[in-house]
């Protein structure tokens, strides 16, 4: 059996085994266009492609496919064989530097939001260098770049590339004015912790509204839930530690770094963490985790949940982004450092996100808003709607003391003088984590804690990346025309701080005060649901923002909002849909048949003993009789509820009649169902219950 190390990255055409199938000037040649975008050479990519395929063909791989991630929010792939025919009526096995670069899938399929039309089938597919190809099954992935004919970006890596260079463009010209001209890239990294949950697959398979909409429309309260806490780091059961083993070595081969996991805070639920590592690896990576996790649930007999609220009545699931940026060189740009000078650059560094983060407040919650997360968000599960920082205290109380010139007080009083006296030397995570806050420093990261379990953690870093890069752009355009670096230096940080101190909150975001103070006093957005705050995508401002750094067109900003509107409006209506079903085949005719068996109890009983007054069957036959019409008149007014919605004037029209009236239908339907179940006996419910499902598992 191999060790974890000789395990790890095994499946992966990493730099150990570029090193070792290249030529030393193809190796280096191929790593310039990693570490420094330079164009590659064709001669390069067919020594390149050339190596891959042998060590592909070596590890079992018979296929490749260009791996890409469209805005469907899962990947997509294509397979296309390695045989070419040979003279003598065989085969040979070939793969050339052009089939690796460039590929050319029909893009007529996927969500364009109106930049294609659908008898436009071309689009390309471009190899990304930066990002190792892998071994999956017997087939060669290769992460790719997915665009148009005519060159709109129809995926989510293309944005986040674009993104992660408009960062290091700005964050190197702010580095130059401290003196650094030895860093040639600045890298964001990322680290998501993924939540998700386990249930029997033999129950999962009988409830349709788990196949179809991957949450549960229906369901009673169990007896028990997450009251106790003990499902908390509580020992993990041998049928989930079996999948979390089989899962982790999956990962290690793919050199996907699975580091943590643990349970969850709800029944059935649980957690993987992943080490840090470059954003644009991440997001692929967390896209394999997720359909790996899936694969491997199946395997053992179980089902992978990713929804961000597959129960009512215990915690969702989400998944924490946690952010930094660093240089080529390995220096930590939000972590403090030991001298007056790090000091001042983390601070304009830090104050940077604090500016990003409050301007593009709105941006930040576009980039998480799904159907499934308008469930979770707002609950005390997950932080409220209203973005805000958590600094804690010691970092707070410093910005504190620099925006009003006084001295600051920690083991000894410093003036809060950039570049002429020191900053007080602080540590790391001085201060308690604050769970309710939707984005918390947390030591030399930012912790980024509104995105929903299933969403593919690209389109955060991208409005994140995006932001931050704006800020720096500010800073360095007014910094560099300085006469006095320090000076202006000290003017800016003092200015930002009293300009978007309103965004800093380190109190708690559960409290409805809080959300109050937000939007009243303090003017902070509070977009509840995704059709609220979709549409400001286009506004003048993110338009002009994101268009400037190059990270998204005009067409590409209409398109994606109009793609997203699409996603929650087909969620909700499949989901609605589905409800209708399972009223009329399962939960009514389970309650007729029960009823009538109640109703011939009832006779006999009478029939045997004619004084008797069968009061408990006829109790439970009246309400279950009023429960049934209930249902059927609920499931009636939900069905013209999902009429209706084909007459709104448009997608954002349609978006909100689902919101303000399919989604009322819905929980109405719920409720008097859900009490129906509790005077059901348990033989006559047609599908597994909560307790069922959340305790299934052994």
């Amino acid at each position: 059996m191999k060790t974890v190390p000789e395990q790890f990255g095994s499946l992966v055409f990493d730099d150990r085994v570029m090193k070792a199938k290249l030529s030393a000037k193809v190796y280096a040649s191929l790593k310039k266009t990693i570490d420094e975008g330079e164009r590659l050479d064709l001669t390069v990519a067919n020594a390149v492609a050339d190596a891959m395929k042998d060590w592909a063909v070596a590890n079992g791989a018979t296929h490749y496919t260009h791996w890409f991630q469209p805005l469907t929010g899962i990947t997509a792939e294509k397979h296309d064989s390695f045989i070419t025919p040979s003279p003598d009526g065989g085969v040979i096995m070939e793969f050339s530097g052009k089939e690796l670069i460039k590929g050319e899938p029909d893009a007529s399929s996927f969500p364009s939001g109106g930049l294609r039309a659908t008898f436009e089938a071309r689009g390309y597919t471009a190899w990304d260098p930066t990002s190792y190809a892998f071994i999956k099954g017997k087939t060669l992935c290769i992460p790719t770049a997915f665009c148009s004919y005519g060159g709109e970006a129809l995926d989510k890596k293309t944005p986040l590339l674009r993104s992660m260079e408009a960062l290091s463009k700005q964050a190197i010209r702010i580095l130059k004015l401290f003196g650094n001209d030895t860093v040639k890239c600045v890298r964001t990294s990322v680290g998501p912790e993924q939540e998700y949950f386990l249930v029997d697959k033999e129950m999962y398979n009988k409830r349709k509204d788990l196949v179809y909409t991957g949450r549960t429309l229906f369901g009673a309260k169990a007896p028990k839930g997450q009251e106790m806490d003990d499902h908390y780091f509580g020992v993990i059961k041998p049928r989930v530690a079996a999948f979390m083993q089989d899962l982790n070595e999956e990962l290690w081969k793919l050199g996907i770094l699975a580091k943590t996991e643990h349970n969850e805070v709800a029944p059935a639920q649980h957690e993987l963490a992943p080490i840090y590592t470059t954003t644009n690896i991440a997001t692929d990576h967390n896209q394999l985790t997720m359909e790996i996790m899936q694969k491997v649930a199946s395997k053992h007999g179980l089902v992978c949940l990713l929804h961000e609220k597959p129960f009512a009545g215990v915690n969702g699931s989400g998944k924490h982004n946690n952010w930094s940026i660093a240089t080529d060189t390995g220096v930590n740009l939000l972590s403090p450092g030991e001298t007056p000078h790090e000091n001042a650059q983390f601070l304009l560094f830090l104050c940077s996100v604090i500016k990003a983060v409050d301007e593009y407040q709105d941006l930040l919650r576009i980039s998480v808003a799904t159907a499934g997360n308008d469930h979770r968000l707002g609950a005390n599960e997950a932080p409220p709607a209203v973005v805000s920082i958590f600094l804690g205290d010691e970092l707070t109380a410093i910005l504190e003391a620099i925006e009003t010139d006084s001295p600051y007080t920690a083991a000894e009083k410093s003036q809060m003088k950039l570049g002429v006296h020191v900053l007080p030397k602080f540590t790391k995570d001085t201060t308690d984590r604050n769970r309710t806050s939707p984005f918390a420093f947390t030591g030399n990261k930012f912790e980024f804690r509104m995105l929903g379990s299933s969403n593919s953690i690209a389109c955060a870093n991208i409005m994140l990346n995006s932001a931050v890069a704006e800020e720096l752009k500010q800073f360095a355009d007014e910094l560099e025309g300085a006469k006095d670096f320090n000076e202006a230096l000290h003017a800016l940080i003092k200015k930002t701080i009293k300009e978007h101190k309103r965004i800093i909150f380190n109190g708690n975001g559960y409290d409805d005060a809080w959300i109050k103070e937000a939007t009243e006093e303090r003017g902070l957005l509070n977009y509840r649901t995704t059709p609220d705050c979709l549409p400001h995508l286009t506004d003048k401002k993110n338009v002009d923002m994101l268009t400037s750094h190059k990270v998204f067109s005009v067409a590409e900003l209409e398109s994606r909002c109009e793609v997203l509107l699409e996603n929650y409006c087909k969620t909700v209506m499949i989901e609605a849909n589905t409800m209708v079903d399972i009223a009329r085949k399962e939960i009514l005719p389970a309650i007729v048949s029960y009823v009538s068996d109640l109703a011939k109890t009832a006779k006999t009983k009478l029939a045997v003993a004619p004084d008797a007054a069968s009061s408990y069957e006829k109790k439970l036959i009246t309400k279950l009789s009023v429960l049934t019409e209930q249902i059927s008149d609920k499931t009636d007014e939900l069905e013209k509820a999902i009429v209706d919605t084909k007459f709104a004037m448009d997608i954002v029209d349609e978006a909100y009649k689902i919101r303000d009236t399919v989604l009322s239908k819905m929980s109405d339907l719920r409720a008097v169902a859900d009490e129906a179940e509790t005077l059901t006996a348990e033989k006559y419910w047609p599908f597994p219950t909560y307790g069922d499902l959340l305790f299934g598992v052994r």
